[in-house]
């Protein structure tokens, strides 16, 4: 018997339906990267990483908002209550910190309900719902993880006593005050009249020729560092003259058993100092790109980069350091750090804005009565800088260094 085409097609198509079934009836399991088998059914359990998971793969994502009472970045290092106490949280279960910042409370908790993080550190309101609240708590207020995630949560409650709020204010006030800084505080001149500035002017004229740098003004941001001790170190564990930390000799190739030799700490501090440079080579005039580079020195390039991006929004010259330094400061102001064109969030600009103030100072008394070269401003290249001797009377440390075990270190100010 002949079948038409349609009979043949028609049975064709019985037969891979069939095939399809069964494949469906036979379906290998899948798995997710942590072990478990991955159903498809539910949606929260498929991003959940539960307490063994975290420990597991080593790392808690906490999701948070900058700020000073939450989280920002300081010369380098974590800083802010929030941030503190869930670092503290990290070294309880042995496991490292990373940190997810988010522009609101909406989106910190739509990421953690997709999975992007395992616990929301920020002072939250119990307004939310499909979220589990736990750990730390402040009023009304308290992190969360996700719904159904009880043994982190068990975990966090278990661990968070209201005495941890204290102690982690402690730790951050003596971190950012003059006493996390062991250094001996030298005279910021040698010898006035012969222009001998510091035992170590024969390093900053060698390495200020690789930073092409006038001497003098790399002999004033070291002044700042360390008032000229070598052996200086901060509660971190910046080290000495120009206060490198370990992960920028790392970058650099310097040892980290050589941090504390004068020439190889001046010379590692040259090299960055070009580094910077070269990153503000849209600054035309030499002066402002200085400063633009002892800023970013202190506080952070990218920091930097942002108050240039908010002059330019708000009509300044972004390439001018008096009209920048302006909103370095503002970054200290929400409606400033949680602008758009922001992108690192809120800083310490007081300290970031005097840190350059002080060094562009001292290098005026400098330049009057050491001789000395590299590039040249004129008179009028100091205008809006000050001048004085009162800058040049740092704060003596008073207290024995006291050591912190942190995987992030900072470089100092006074």
């Amino acid at each position: 018997m002949r079948l038409s085409n349609i009979e043949i097609t028609t049975i064709l198509m019985s037969i891979i339906l069939a095939f399809l079934c069964a494949c469906k009836g036979h379906k290998e399991a899948q798995y997710t990267p942590w072990g478990t088998e991955f159903n498809g059914k539910d949606s929260t359990n498929q991003h959940q990483f539960s307490l063994a998971d975290i420990q597991d793969n080593g790392e808690l994502i906490v999701l948070t908002m900058s700020g000073p009472t939450t989280y920002y970045d300081y010369q380098g290092r974590g800083m802010g209550l929030q941030y503190l106490l869930a670092e503290r949280f990290a070294q309880q279960l042995g496991v490292q910190l990373r940190v997810e910042v988010c522009k609101d409370t909406t989106e910190m908790v739509h990421r953690l309900q997709k999975g992007d993080g395992d616990l929301i550190a920020f002072p939250l309101p119990h307004t939310y719902r499909n979220i589990l609240y736990c750990g730390v708590k402040t009023g009304k207020a308290q992190w969360a993880v996700q719904q159904g995630n009880t043994s982190l949560a068990d975990s966090l409650n278990s661990w968070f006593k209201p005495a941890l709020l204290a102690a982690a204010t402690r730790e951050e006030q003596f971190a950012l005050s003059s006493r996390s800084i062991t250094r001996h505080v030298y005279s910021p001149m040698l010898n006035r009249s012969g222009g001998v500035i510091s035992q170590w002017d024969a390093l900053f004229k060698r390495y200020a020729m690789l930073a092409d740098w006038d001497w003098r003004l790399l002999a004033a941001q070291c002044y700042q560092e360390s008032t000229f001790d070598p052996n200086a170190r901060s509660w971190a564990g910046a080290c000495g003259l120009m206060q490198i930390i370990p992960s920028t000799a790392d970058h650099l190739g310097i040892p980290r058993s050589m941090l504390f030799d004068p020439e190889q700490n001046i010379a590692g501090a040259a090299k960055y100092i070009r580094e910077l440079t070269a990153k503000f080579r849209d600054v035309p005039n030499p002066l402002d790109r200085a400063c633009f580079v002892l800023a970013s020195y202190n506080g952070g390039f990218f920091h930097i980069r942002d108050a240039m991006a908010l002059a330019r929004k708000y009509g300044k010259d972004a390439h001018r350091w008096t009209d920048v330094q302006e909103f370095i400061l503002h970054l200290t102001t929400p409606n400033y750090y949680r602008d758009p064109v922001v992108k690192y969030g809120y800083m310490r600009g007081t300290e970031t804005t005097a840190y350059v103030n002080r060094i562009m100072d001292r290098w005026a008394q400098y330049r009057g009565f050491a001789k000395g070269g590299g590039f040249s401003m004129g008179s009028s290249g100091f205008e809006g800088f000050g001048s004085g001797l009162d800058n040049m009377r740092p704060t003596r440390a008073k207290h024995k260094k006291t050591d912190f075990n942190y995987s992030q270190k900072d470089l100092p100010t006074d």
